[in-house]
């Protein structure tokens, strides 16, 4: 079939196609790798060591003999790209998107052609679909933000009030990381800062604008993750509900959770906090640690949790906070008692 280039697709309209359609990112793979639309197959037309190259011969030597050089290096690869395609479109249309909605897409979009695939390219790249999202990020909508001291349960308070139908987004899920320094024991890999606001955006366009949506009260960032400025802002003006649980009922959910982690990997979280902890109870806790007393090396940690949780909590505005004793580790219960409370709230 004789190819013409289409005119290129907006965000909105892309996204919404993007829900029934195979969509391409043809930047390389450390492009894609350190942020991507989430639903996104990666079919670069270069790799890495060769985007570098093509880049530099067009800072030099302009445009041409950069798209000379770019066919030069990856028209042997041609074959198997379009051979991914076919597979990834079965018979049906694709859409693609690069940095800026340009050369790349242009060029996969009419390798893909060949193999009779009509493609829509993303108008502005990833550059504008960026953009849209954080624009969305920012947009306020109701939250309810469940806080608590560290060994709580609220993560699988979270998960428990998404199994009755409402609103949650597990921020922590998102960024697999539990929130401290031991955060990060038995997790995947972190995605990118850029990454994990895709992934939320992801799940906070569905959110329904008439329900409130539940999160978990967080720091700025997760681990090595920053949640979007304005989405956090976000979360400090809306209410938060505070599980007030004392260490005793805590410690065994604790004890269960990271007495399976080897010594090493729990001496090397304790390190991560020694400044805070100071050199005695750095000391205490690894002691312990090595003794497998685990219970003393918990307490010993959620003593400057707490304190940090307290501290942080100061900084939000008293009328927007609403406690919730209990002396269960019950989830259900304790679910129970926070939805109850939530009915104070009034919006």
């Amino acid at each position: 079939m004789a190819y013409q280039l289409k005119g290129k697709t907006d965000i909105n309209k892309f996204l919404d196609l993007a829900s029934n359609n195979i969509v391409i990112d043809v930047r390389s793979p450390s492009e894609f790798n350190s942020g991507h639309i989430p639903c996104a197959f990666n079919i670069p037309l270069f790799d890495d060591r060769q985007r570098e190259i093509v880049g530099t011969i067009y800072k030099r030597e302009g445009r041409i003999k950069a798209i000379l050089s770019g066919i030069d290096l990856c028209g042997p690869a041609m074959s198997s790209k379009l051979k991914d395609a076919l597979r990834l479109s079965n018979g049906g249309n694709l859409l693609a998107y690069c940095w800026r909605g340009g050369i790349r897409s242009e060029a996969m979009t009419w390798l893909f052609s060949l193999g009779d695939i009509e493609t829509e390219i993303l108008d502005g790249g990833y550059k504008s679909y960026r953009r849209y999202i954080l624009e969305r990020l920012s947009v306020k909508k109701r939250m309810i933000v469940l806080g608590g001291f560290t060994g709580g349960g609220k993560t699988d308070i979270l998960q428990y009030l998404k199994k009755q139908k409402h609103q949650v987004i597990d921020l922590e899920g998102l960024a697999n990381h539990k929130g401290s320094a031991f955060g990060a024991l038995g997790q995947l890999p972190q995605p990118s800062t850029e990454h994990f606001a895709n992934l939320l955006y992801d799940e906070w366009k569905y959110a329904d604008e008439g329900m409130p949506l539940w999160v978990e009260d967080e720091s700025r960032n997760i681990g090595m993750v920053f949640i979007p400025e304005r989405f956090y802002l976000n979360m400090q003006e809306n209410p938060v509900i505070v599980l007030q649980m004392d260490v005793k009922t805590r410690l065994p959910r604790l004890i269960e959770e990271y007495s399976t982690y080897s010594r090493e990997e729990l001496i090397t979280s304790i390190k991560k906090i020694s400044k805070r902890l100071g050199g005695d109870n750095t000391k205490n806790a690894i002691q312990a640690i090595e003794k497998k007393d685990f219970a003393k090396a918990i307490e010993i940690s959620l003593n400057y949790y707490d304190k940090a949780y307290l501290y942080g909590l100061k900084k939000k505005r008293e009328s927007n906070i609403l406690f919730v004793k209990t002396d269960s580790a019950d989830i259900e219960l304790n679910a129970a008692k926070i939805l109850e409370t939530a009915k104070r709230i009034s919006w």
